[in-house]
C-alpha cells in the first residue's frame, strides 16, 4: 500500500494520461545526491521540486539536481520583486507535501511553475512522488505538459555536482 501522498501523485499522473510506475526506494531520496545514488543516474537527471515565495505567492521551481537556484534569476523570470525559499509550513500548505517529497503534480491547487531548461539535456528525469522514498520517471516535455510550467534558466551549476 502506497502512502497517501504517493497515491495522490499517482492519481494526478494517471488523470493526466501518464501511466508510469512510481518507484519506492529502500533509501531516502530526500536530496538530489541521495536520489541519484539510489537510482544509479547522474545528479543532473534528478528534478528538484523547490517551493519559493514570489512576492508572497507560491512558486514551484523544478530544477536540475546539478543546479543551485538563483533567486535573482527566478525573480526576473517571473517578474517578482522578491523571491525567497519558503518555510516548511508554507510548502506543506501550498503543495500538500513535506519538504523532501514535493512532487511536480498532485497539489491542492495549481502552482505557478518554472522549469529549469538544463533538464532538457536528459532523455529521462526522475522526480519526487510525494514521499522521500518515492520517485517517478519523466521527461522535460512531459514536465512542461503536466505542470503548465514555463521553461527558464533558473540557476548556476552547483560546485558540488560531478555531473
Amino acid at each position: 500500500m502506497l502512502p497517501p501522498a504517493v497515491t495522490r501523485v499517482d492519481e494526478a499522473l494517471r488523470a493526466a494520461g501518464v501511466h508510469t510506475e512510481i518507484r519506492l526506494l529502500a533509501d531516502s531520496a530526500r536530496t538530489a545526491a541521495e536520489a541519484a545514488a539510489a537510482l544509479g543516474v547522474t545528479i543532473g537527471q534528478i528534478v528538484k521540486s523547490l517551493v519559493f515565495a514570489a512576492d508572497d505567492e507560491p512558486l514551484l521551481v523544478l530544477a536540475s539536481g546539478r543546479h543551485t537556484v538563483d533567486t535573482k534569476k527566478v525573480a526576473h523570470l517571473v517578474n517578482a520583486g522578491r523571491v525567497h525559499r519558503a518555510d516548511p509550513e508554507f510548502v506543506r500548505r501550498h503543495t500538500g507535501f513535506a519538504i523532501g517529497g514535493v512532487a511536480p503534480v498532485g497539489h491542492p491547487h495549481p502552482l505557478r511553475t518554472v522549469i529549469d531548461t538544463a533538464l532538457a539535456d536528459y532523455d529521462i528525469l526522475w522526480a519526487a512522488a510525494g514521499h522521500p522514498h518515492a520517485v517517478f520517471p519523466t521527461t522535460f516535455a512531459e514536465l512542461l505538459r503536466l505542470t503548465g510550467g514555463d521553461p527558464g534558466d533558473v540557476g548556476r551549476r552547483d560546485p558540488g555536482s560531478a555531473d
